[in-house]
């Protein structure tokens, strides 16, 4: 079962917020994928997971750490944008920061209070309260919106320390 906002129709979807949703009384299994940073009270959708998870479960959870995505990360991926007809959301943040003046810490910052979003430390905090963790990596993310760079290649400047990973793969178990 899908459940999003703007989830597609169908019954196998549900059109709300999480918090919101009416779920089995247990599930195998809740996926979030890019999901968490945006919602209100993590915790609040946290606290509903771990209640309707089966005793076996899991949680599998991949975010965006926001907060890694410093000057030298963004000036990477800024120069691999190249021009397409649908500039999507890296095309957006690169004109915004421009326009508004600021440096890229400053910009950055506003731009995560504006949205609303949580960093992915504070979101690795309340998963690790809930559930015991198997899997905690940091990964690539960015690769899908550059030109000619692929999951391989961002992986590779990571690794080299050019840029940080901005991904946070998470899987845990109910505590």
């Amino acid at each position: 079962m899908g459940v999003d906002p703007e989830a597609p129709k169908g019954p196998n979807h549900r059109r709300v917020e999480f918090e919101r949703s009416e779920l089995p009384h247990q599930v195998d299994a809740v996926v979030a994928c890019t999901s968490l940073h945006h919602v209100a009270d993590p915790g609040l959708v946290l606290n509903k997971i771990a209640e309707r998870l089966a005793p076996q479960g899991v949680v599998i959870v991949l975010e965006w750490d926001w907060e890694r995505f410093d000057e030298t990360t963004a000036r990477w991926c800024f120069a691999r944008l190249g021009r397409t007809e649908t500039e999507g959301r890296l095309h957006h943040r690169r004109d915004e920061w421009v326009a508004s003046g600021q440096g890229w810490s400053d910009y950055r910052q506003t731009s995560a209070n504006q949205e609303g979003i949580h960093p992915g430390q504070k979101l690795l905090g309340e998963l690790n309260q809930r559930f015991v963790q198997q899997v905690c990596d940091d990964r690539p993310y960015l690769f899908s919106d550059l030109i000619g760079t692929s999951e391989t290649d961002e992986q590779a400047a990571i690794h080299a320390g050019r840029i940080q990973a901005t991904r946070i793969d998470y899987v845990g178990t109910p505590r």
